[in-house]
């Protein structure tokens, strides 16, 4: 069965505030929430073209370079015009433009960004970031109920 909500967080987790984006992937997938799937990755590759074409909806997560009291933000994605390229990353717009190239299928997306302000070299989150994956959580528990069927009582 597909997955209803396909949700990917990407990052380099060795750069602080980056790893928000695989973080609030690994939170999404431990609520084990029916019909979500939640993935971390360091990368948008081409490979996540076959996943992104079954889902019935997409939100990319990744994190932003803004200032200490810029919000979360959860936007519209449409795929990118022309051929898709073939490089080894891409942006979510690339591979949604992929996936309706390879498989025919480009399902509605998201982009969730989460703001940060430390992006050097360390795993730890600075207290901007921390606040911000909150938020962002918040907002992916809505996306997840507003693109999920939910079970009905028997």
């Amino acid at each position: 069965r597909r997955p209803e909500l396909l949700i990917i967080g990407y990052g380099n987790e060795l750069r602080g505030d980056d790893a928000r984006g695989p973080r609030a992937a690994r939170a999404a997938a431990a609520w084990a929430l029916p019909g979500v799937r939640a993935v971390a990755c360091p990368q948008l590759t081409p490979e996540w073209s076959a996943a992104v074409a079954e889902a019935r909806a997409v939100v990319f997560v990744d994190a932003a370079v803004a200032g200490a009291g810029q919000p979360v933000e959860a936007s519209p994605l449409a795929p990118a015009p022309g051929a898709p390229s073939l490089a080894h990353t891409g942006d979510p717009q690339t591979l949604l433009g992929l996936a309706a190239r390879l498989y025919g299928r480009c399902p509605p997306a998201w982009g969730l960004t989460i703001p940060g302000v430390d992006f050097e070299f360390g795993e730890r989150l600075s207290p901007v970031a921390e606040r911000n994956l909150a938020a962002a959580l918040d907002r992916l528990r809505t996306l997840c109920g507003e693109h999920c069927e939910t079970p009905q009582p028997t």
